[in-house]
C-alpha cells in the first residue's frame, strides 16, 4: 500500500465580511434549505475562518475556499481564489 489516496476536499464559495486579522479572513457561506415542516426555501448562513496567505482579500469579495488541515483553533481552510473583487472607495 505504497500508494497515497488522495481526498476530495470540500470547497464553498462566499463573501468576505471580515479582513481584519493578519493573514485571515472571516468568510459567509449562505445556503438555501427547505423547512422540513412547512417546505419554505430559507437562508442559512455560516462563518468560516479561512487562511489568505498575501492579504489579497478586501470585504465584500466573493471566494472559494477550500478545506485544509486546523491551522489554528477556528481556522480550518484556505483561501483557493478570488472570484470576483469589489470597487475600493
Amino acid at each position: 500500500m505504497a500508494e497515497a489516496k488522495e481526498q476530495l476536499r470540500r470547497t464553498a464559495t462566499g463573501r468576505v465580511i471580515s479582513n481584519k486579522g493578519d493573514k485571515t479572513i472571516t468568510v459567509l457561506v449562505e445556503r438555501r434549505v427547505q423547512h422540513p415542516i412547512y417546505g419554505k426555501i430559507i437562508k442559512r448562513s455560516t462563518k468560516l475562518m479561512a487562511h489568505d496567505e498575501e492579504n489579497q482579500c478586501n470585504e465584500g469579495d466573493l471566494v472559494t475556499i477550500e478545506e485544509c488541515r486546523p491551522l489554528s483553533k477556528r481556522k480550518t481552510w484556505t483561501l483557493v481564489n478570488v472570484v470576483e473583487q469589489t470597487n475600493k472607495v
